[in-house]
C-alpha cells in the first residue's frame, strides 16, 4: 500500500471507481500492459471540478488541479483492474485532451498537473511518454475541461 499511503500523506485519496456505462471497462489488462479508459475531473459527489473551456472558464492552474483530480480517477480505475497500486512498474503514456477555447495554447502546463502527481508518487517509474492536445469538446456545466487515458505497465 506504499503508493495508497503516499496519497494519504499528500492530504490525497482515491475515489471510488464508478463502473462505466454500458460494455466498457474503466480498465483493460492484456498481458503485462493495462490501458485506462478516459477519465475526466469528476469529483466523489459526481460533480465536476471547474468545468468548461481552457482559456475562456478555466485557467491554467484550475486545469492543472484538474488534472491532478482526473488522474486520481485515472488510479481508481487501474486499481479497480489490478487490485494493487503498489503493482505498477512503469506508468508508459498518457494522452491529455484539454477542453481548449480558440487560440489557447497551454494545453502541456495543464496536463502538468496529472505528471507530477504520478512523478510524486511513483519517481522514475511515473516518468512517461505523453502527448497533450487541445480539443473543442462540449459547452456548459456537464464539460469536464480535461480527458486523461494512460497506459501502464504491471507486474504481478
Amino acid at each position: 500500500m506504499e503508493i495508497e499511503n503516499k496519497l494519504k500523506e499528500m492530504g490525497l485519496e482515491l475515489p471510488e471507481s464508478a463502473t462505466p456505462a454500458a460494455h466498457r471497462a474503466a480498465a483493460v489488462r492484456t498481458g503485462n500492459l493495462v490501458f485506462v479508459g478516459g477519465h475526466g475531473a469528476r469529483m466523489p459527489d459526481g460533480s465536476l471540478l471547474h468545468p468548461g473551456k481552457l482559456g475562456r472558464d478555466v485557467t491554467i492552474e484550475q486545469g492543472q488541479e484538474a488534472a491532478e483530480r482526473t488522474m486520481l480517477n485515472c488510479l481508481a480505475g487501474l486499481k479497480s483492474e489490478i487490485g494493487d497500486l503498489d503493482k505498477v512498474t512503469r506508468i508508459v503514456k498518457l494522452l491529455c485532451m484539454v477542453n481548449s477555447a480558440p487560440g489557447f495554447g497551454g494545453e502541456s502546463q495543464v496536463a502538468n498537473g496529472a505528471t507530477a502527481l504520478l512523478g510524486a508518487l511513483y519517481g522514475e517509474r511515473g516518468r512517461h511518454a505523453r502527448s497533450a492536445v487541445g480539443l473543442e469538446k462540449g459547452e456548459g456545466p456537464n464539460s469536464t475541461c480535461i480527458e486523461i487515458e494512460m497506459i501502464v505497465e504491471v507486474g504481478d
